[in-house]
């Protein structure tokens, strides 16, 4: 078994297990920093990146450029990294499969793919039976590769605010849900959902396998688990709450020419070049030949 299977099971193990606390990097300091301070299993945030980019959330990166942040990602840390690759770049199976095996390639272990079509219907969400194909086009991609991908599918009706109220929004979450198991998915992801007497309804209908995303002014990780979730992450919050500082630091310089600021989160400078003493090699040059890349953007 490679390091990357190996990975790979640990980390579905610990998905299985519950009680996963996943913090979301956007590059390989904050990635390193995560690892650093004890975390075993990362997630990338395609918010994030796309921030670093200078564009916005939802499919606005391409393809080639999301790959190449994750892959930076991982070659900065040596634990598990899951790879949000948003709605899988493209609307089709194949499209899915492509960009699975390129992120497999970068040597991730889990994937983020959500139902979002980003405008590309007016139902805002794929049909189920489209969405399922592409989860088992992700499913099967991994399995041919003989890696045991962690795929957790996320399905945006809490987040597009879908249905007339609660009640019907939990019936259409587990309603996509069990169909998204069925096709190879190993969570449900419900961004948006933090209500934890609503988590308990929608744990019991999916049986445990459902995965959140924290807010500001959300329950505890420990509260969420509690009431039925098996796994908690952060999304894009770690790298808005670093821009929050950047703001803080920058109205600070351009005011008062003072940095009491930075002084507060310092981080010192050996403390940073030790985060990267063992940084690997570069592996994106075999990736871009694999997949056809051009280079980034």
């Amino acid at each position: 078994m490679n390091s990357q299977q190996s990975l790979a099971e640990r980390f579905r193990e610990q998905n299985r297990a519950g009680g996963l606390l996943l913090p979301n990097a956007w590059d390989a300091a904050s990635a390193r920093i995560f690892e650093d301070a004890g975390f075993t299993a990362i997630g990338t945030t395609s918010a994030g990146i796309a921030y670093a980019q200078g564009l916005q959330d939802a499919e606005r990166i391409s393809r080639e450029v999301m790959v190449r942040a994750v892959a930076t990602i991982v070659r900065a840390v040596s634990c598990a990294v899951s790879a949000d690759i948003e709605a899988g770049y493209g609307p089709g199976p194949a499209d899915v499969a492509t960009t699975v095996n390129a992120v497999l390639d970068a040597g991730v272990v889990g994937i983020n793919i959500e139902d979002n079509t980003h405008g590309g219907n007016p139902a805002r969400l794929f049909g189920i039976n489209e969405q399922c194909a592409r989860i088992a086009a992700a499913r099967e991609v991994a399995e041919r590769r003989r890696i045991p991908l962690v795929i957790n599918a996320r399905t945006d009706t809490f987040l597009l605010g879908l249905g007339s109220g609660a009640e019907e929004r939990v019936r259409l979450t587990v309603e996509r849900g069990l169909q998204y198991l069925r096709a190879g998915a190993d969570l449900i992801f419900v961004p948006l959902l933090v209500d934890v007497v609503l988590v308990k309804h929608l744990g019991e209908e999916l049986h445990g396998r459902i995965s959140l995303m924290a807010l500001p002014g959300a329950p505890p990780a420990q509260e969420l688990f509690a009431a039925g979730a098996a796994r908690v992450s952060i999304g894009q919050m770690a790298m808005l709450a670093t821009l929050g500082s950047l703001k803080r630091i920058g109205d600070e310089l351009h005011q008062h020419g003072t940095w009491r600021s930075i002084e507060e989160s310092f981080y010192g400078f050996g403390e940073a070049e030790a985060l990267f003493s063992q940084r690997p090699p570069d592996s994106w040059e075999g990736i871009s030949r694999a997949h056809g890349f051009a280079g980034p953007e």
